[in-house]
């Protein structure tokens, strides 16, 4: 059955409507300029399906809440790769930077494209994407990569990268370390060498991002020990 056509003011109207004061106060703290509770989202998502049209317009709003919305309902395969890298550098916001990269980006038939063209970007935020998706190939598709290289560069860059840029490749660090027994060693040399996240606070039974501790975490997971 056909899902009927629904108009952006009307779905900008049920997001106002969402808005809780008290969500919006705990999103600013990481950066994200919204209120409306992620499950609450979700559950409009569903309700609205798949409905891509619908999300370009949403997306065009400029609207956080409308934006991971119009994540959640578009159909990632869709877009053409100059459309995901014009969204990509607009994306300023966290929560949507990752969403973008993570559900539609990843999905789309110019990924790797894609994020060969991020990896070097001179925005921190665009190469931030490609390193998000380095990460993604080395515990995924690892063939190819220059694990050696990729190490190479962390080593040099990561400790004076932007947070964001440091984030994602410290991610890809933490990746090899634990997808790569060969490069365990050095991975975690360098995370300790550089500190990066150390002091990150984690909370009580979340595992912490600093490299040479998530690594440890995971392997020791991944062995059952």
């Amino acid at each position: 059955m056909p899902v009927p056509e629904v108009q952006v003011a009307e779905v900008m109207t049920e997001l106002a409507e969402l808005e809780n004061p008290k969500v919006r106060a705990v999103n600013s703290r990481h950066g994200d300029d919204h209120g409306v509770n992620l499950s609450a989202l979700r559950a409009v998502a569903k309700r609205l399906k798949t409905q891509h049209e619908l999300a370009r317009e949403l997306w065009e709003t400029g609207d956080t809440a409308a934006r991971l919305l119009a994540i959640l309902i578009c159909r990632p395969k869709t877009f053409d790769r100059d459309e995901l890298d014009v969204m990509v550098r607009d994306a300023r916001t966290p929560k949507v930077h990752d969403w973008l990269v993570n559900y539609v980006v990843t999905k789309n038939p110019h990924s790797e494209e894609l994020r060969l063209a991020w990896l070097d970007d001179p925005d921190p935020a665009v190469a931030s994407a490609g390193w998000a998706l380095t990460a993604q190939r080395v515990t995924k598709r690892p063939d190819g990569l220059d694990l050696t290289a990729l190490l190479d560069v962390i080593d040099a860059e990561m400790k004076g990268a932007p947070d964001r840029l440091q984030w994602a490749m410290n991610t890809c660090l933490a990746q090899i370390g634990i997808s790569h027994p060969e490069f365990r060693a050095r991975a975690i040399d360098i995370g300790e060498r550089l500190e990066v996240l150390k002091d990150y606070p984690t909370s009580p039974g979340c595992t912490s991002p600093f490299a040479p501790v998530w690594i440890a975490e995971m392997v020791s997971r991944n062995s059952g020990t």
